[in-house]
């Protein structure tokens, strides 16, 4: 695997790559790499000539300082885990690399997205993640991007973004992975004791809950319970909702036709737990 820092040099070795007639596939990351991260390299292993991975703990789509602090930071694991999964490059960049002095700063037109669930209870978030993602796929100009579906909003925002900008990518967005309990695997998840982890799988209890007991009609009830039973156990909820799985839009009353998903964010302690489930 070669590792490369500059974006000069990531931006010389795709266009060689591009002219030779390989495809190139990136997951961007942000460390702490874990099996869910390892997925997406290893299914773009199976799809392209090329596989590039990008770790960079990207500080403007953090709107607490405390949790981009606390980020946790295994580098050298990271490099272990991408060479046993043979990842072609890692782009390592600095954060002079990604922010460059006096730039002119954009703003992305994210629509209701920017403003719903993720985007209500962290500010700013999304156009962190747009702005970073934006430098990387102008630096390394991939034919798929490979997301997690664990970040389900996230992949909507990159999704607009995408569209809007009229990137020539396909967006692939995978399976969450989970542990063998149900636990959806999170670089957050390090930060957890043993008897946290436990706990932690309430998030994924009340998910199925929703599922199991959800009809067409008013879903109020139902979104209120699961907000009691994360309370009850707990946690300090920030949203428990149900969405059109293509939109976002939230769905009070259901016609028992569209598609949903079932998306909750709550605090265990200090460590913000999000997750969801298709309906």
């Amino acid at each position: 695997m070669i590792i490369i820092k500059r974006t000069q040099k990531i931006k010389d070795l795709v266009n060689k790559s591009h002219l030779d007639g390989n495809k190139i596939g990136f997951v961007p990351t942000m460390g702490a790499l874990h099996d869910g991260h390892i997925s997406l390299i290893k299914k773009s292993k199976s799809q392209n000539s090329l596989t590039i991975c990008s770790i960079y703990v990207n500080p403007t789509q953090f709107n607490n300082i405390i949790d981009l602090n606390k980020y946790p930071v295994t580098l050298e694991k990271d490099i272990d885990k991408l060479e046993m999964a043979d990842c072609d490059i890692l782009f390592l960049p600095s954060t002079e690399e990604m922010y460059m002095n006096n730039e002119i700063k954009e703003h992305y037109d994210l629509g209701m997205l920017e403003h719903i669930l993720e985007g209500k209870y962290r500010p700013g978030h999304f156009q962190g993640v747009c702005t970073i993602v934006d430098k990387l796929l102008k630096a390394i100009k991939p034919n798929t991007l490979y997301l997690g579906k664990k970040d389900y909003q996230q992949c909507m925002v990159i999704n607009k973004m995408i569209t809007d900008k009229k990137y020539e990518v396909r967006l692939e967005i995978c399976e969450t992975i989970r542990e063998p309990r149900g636990l959806a695997m999170s670089s957050r998840n390090l930060r957890l004791n043993e008897v946290e982890k436990i706990d932690a799988l309430k998030i994924i209890e009340t998910l199925i809950n929703i599922k199991k007991d959800i009809k067409p009609g008013n879903l109020e009830e139902i979104k209120i319970n699961a907000t009691k039973y994360l309370t009850k156990n707990g946690y300090k909820v920030d949203y428990t909702e149900i969405a059109d799985a293509a939109t976002l839009e939230i769905v009070s009353d259901w016609d028992g036709k569209a598609k949903l998903v079932a998306l909750v964010a709550a605090y265990l302690n200090n460590l913000r737990l999000i997750d969801n489930i298709i309906l």
